[in-house]
């Protein structure tokens, strides 16, 4: 296996590797933590070549941050690093809201490097929009950050076309991170055209639907502690889990015929979505070593006219049971 790369963006380009790492579950809501399997995980994805490695503040909260941290230390040339701010947690976890104001995004910088041990952050994003704070206002305060040599490329998630438009008119913006899967085809109407107008790249986080697209979900499979098992994921519990894994056992078909594992079909589904006017690197989340080396052997994976046609017969858009989150009150819509 060779792992490929994709550039990210046009007028503040960042290459990184096809596929990253969301740490983000190495920390906190998929069970319990694990620092020194957590950390083998991230080397031996360094060693595959999966070097764009994704995090945030609020993971542990502040934890994960630590933990990637300690572990690319050393290797810190071969990183291309992602964390996020805007979702303003207590050391306790206690949740206050979503932040964007100037201050607070000086602050929360200045706390990631330090926490992260590094000098610079190589794309930094605002996690979630802030209603209260004019787009325009945010991201000046993050123009500013790659002004100082902090932060090498702007990034947001979870924002709007009108917001990206916005935010694109102060400062170039590498890259969109938002949900994107055979589960989740939110954005291919209204934000995709833009970001293809504007030259921004896609990082689509939960590439395997939180999981279920592995094909290892079932009911009442997931441990004690794990957030999938609450009311806040409506496609994972109840009536929608039922129907969403009909769907799965589809995709599950197709990758036999395939000789492939259903989690490597669909995400080479969502790599095979990036063009020359997008670039898209997805950033599938695991603890796990086996899981990983699954993961990246994907990128491998050519997908032909037949097969993508087959998915879309498989799990057409809107077929999935359920919102991607139980309150969608904090996507920018």
């Amino acid at each position: 296996m060779t792992m490929t790369t994709r550039t990210l963006g046009t007028t503040s380009p960042l290459t990184v590797s096809a596929l990253g790492l969301g740490c983000m579950g190495m920390s906190e809501f998929y069970g319990p933590r694990d620092e020194a399997g957590d950390t083998q995980t991230i080397h031996r994805s360094l060693d595959l070549g999966v070097t764009f490695l994704d995090t945030a503040d609020m993971y542990g909260p502040f934890t994960n941050e630590q933990l990637v941290g300690k572990a690319i230390a050393g290797r810190r040339d071969e990183v291309q690093l992602a964390t996020k701010f805007g979702n303003e947690r207590t050391p306790d976890g206690a949740r206050v809201g979503i932040n964007g104001t100037p201050s607070y995004v000086r602050a929360a910088c200045d706390a990631s490097l330090q926490r992260l041990g590094v000098d610079h952050i190589d794309l930094y994003y605002q996690h979630r929009v802030d209603q209260t704070v004019p787009i325009e206002e945010t991201v000046g305060a993050m123009k500013e950050l790659v002004e100082a040599g902090k932060v090498r490329h702007l990034g947001l998630s979870e924002a709007s076309a009108a917001t990206i438009r916005k935010a694109a008119a102060v400062h170039p913006i590498t890259a969109l991170q938002t949900e994107y899967s055979l589960f989740t085809r939110d954005l291919e109407a209204e934000i995709l055209p833009v970001l293809r107008e504007l030259g921004i790249g896609l990082v689509p986080y939960s590439p395997l639907g939180r999981g279920i697209l592995t094909g290892t979900i079932s009911e009442g499979s997931l441990p004690a502690g794990d957030s999938r098992n609450s009311a806040y994921f409506p496609r994972l519990n109840g009536e929608g889990l039922r129907a969403n894994l009909a769907l799965v056992e589809r995709v599950r078909e197709l990758a036999e015929v395939k000789g492939c594992t259903p989690g490597q079909l669909a995400l080479a589904w969502v790599l095979a979505q990036g063009s020359t006017d997008v670039a898209v690197a997805p950033i599938p989340g695991t603890k796990r070593v086996r899981y990983l080396e699954e993961n990246a052997a994907a990128a491998d994976l050519s997908l032909t006219e037949e097969d993508l046609a087959g998915l879309a017969a498989a799990v057409p858009p809107g077929a999935v049971v359920g919102d991607r989150y139980g309150d969608m009150s904090s996507i920018d819509a």
